[in-house]
């Protein structure tokens, strides 16, 4: 737990986590990346060249509420 209080219901202390990409080639988490989604010629989203940051989750205990933040370049 940290001093992060929630933005919904003001609860102190939210539970850090991140959230799972479980799909195909994954690396088991998601992360952000910088610009509009544009999808390629096979439906895949272009990825190449661009910035990608790692999502940091954190989850209230008393509400449910998820806080996501992308800090850290993945």
């Amino acid at each position: 737990m940290n001093t992060m209080k929630c933005t919904q219901c003001g609860a102190v202390g939210l539970e850090t986590g991140f959230i799972e990409d479980a799909g195909e080639h994954s690396r088991g988490f998601a992360r952000w990346i910088s610009g509009p989604l544009e999808k390629g010629i096979l439906g895949g989203a272009k990825r190449m060249g661009r910035p990608r940051w790692q999502i940091d989750a954190y989850r209230c205990a008393g509400c449910g509420h998820l806080e996501l933040f992308a800090h850290h370049p993945a």
